[in-house]
């Protein structure tokens, strides 16, 4: 696979990719899980790289997936927790970064509450920098495996409706979703409580809706999040029973979807609130083909970002 048009030495966020990037992204993703179905024991793609995992947040998925897309691809891996680094010390963020450099990183991928938090690095250290997520700006490869998990059940995501349900506001998953679907053709929907869903983002692009049937009748998919309170200084809402009350999707909702209409959630998922187990767990659940996918897609993005200036896979 020819890779000498990536041009990019990070991966920072979503709306700064194109088309072509994206779809660059997919199809060696896509290349690479064909691969891990097989042995991989002699592809020694990043034998001889240093990848270091530094999340400043809790993270189950999205750190472990990088693990293990690093270990697939041959690379040596080094995951660091805020809990056992120097900045419970007072060390900053861009000393540690400095720091992990100096000891011979090829790779930072960086999870942090501050958004902007990996192009602040891109900017300090030579290495590359991909964004696991930056408060509540952007998570990139968690849109790139969303995406990935949407075109191999539909084909392409052209034209298709895609409903983004809950906490529109303060999530970094929505934004990137957006982003990355819309550049790819979807019409996307964002829908959730107004205080969570302002009208504010009709000026992105997005279908806004207050109105969970309507919202759901044409989707072809429809992604659920979870409730970010982490984030939230007060309450959006009366409380979670509230919420779940008039948005939660449950079995009695599930005959305002459309047959055949995919469930996703990036997790974690918060049963009984968002999303029912019963919906969960149903043959129109990819949740867990979303973790599967993740790795492979994570694959592609360390390959690229680290062999920048490659020619061929």
């Amino acid at each position: 696979m020819d890779i000498s048009n990536w041009t990019r030495k990070s991966l920072l966020g979503i709306e700064e990719l194109s088309h072509n990037e994206i779809t660059q992204i997919l199809e060696l993703a896509k290349l690479f899980k064909k691969e891990t179905e097989g042995d991989m024991s002699n592809k020694n793609y990043l034998r001889g790289k240093r990848m270091v995992n530094l999340f400043m947040e809790p993270s189950t998925r999205t750190r472990i997936a990088f693990e293990v897309a690093a270990k697939s691809l041959h690379a040596d891996v080094i995951s660091v927790a805020e809990q056992s680094s120097s900045l419970t010390k007072g060390e900053t963020l861009r000393d540690t970064a400095m720091n992990i450099q100096a000891l011979g990183a090829d790779a930072i991928v960086l999870r942090h509450s501050s958004p902007g938090a990996s192009l602040f690095l891109s900017k300090i250290v030579d290495v590359p920098i991909i964004n696991a997520g930056d408060g509540a700006h952007e998570h990139p490869s968690q849109a790139l495996l969303d995406l990935y998990t949407l075109q191999d059940k539909l084909g392409t995501v052209e034209g298709k409706k895609i409903t983004i349900l809950g906490d529109i506001l303060f999530s970094r998953v929505a934004r990137s979703n957006f982003w990355a679907l819309s550049k790819m053709g979807a019409e996307v929907t964002l829908a959730g409580p107004s205080t969570l869903v302002p009208k504010q983002f009709e000026s992105m692009g997005a279908r806004v809706s207050h109105n969970l049937e309507e919202a759901l009748q044409d989707a072809d998919a429809v992604m659920l999040l979870r409730i970010q309170h982490e984030r939230q200084s007060s309450s959006h809402f009366p409380s979670l029973a509230e919420y779940t009350k008039v948005f939660g999707l449950n079995k009695d909702r599930k005959q305002w979807l459309k047959k055949g209409a995919l469930i996703l959630h990036p997790g974690p998922v918060n049963r009984g609130v968002e999303l029912d187990s019963e919906l969960a767990d149903s043959p129109q659940s990819v949740i867990l083909d979303q973790v599967s996918n993740g790795i492979a897609v994570r694959m592609a993005i360390l390959y690229l970002c680290t062999m920048q200036g490659a020619t061929n896979l």
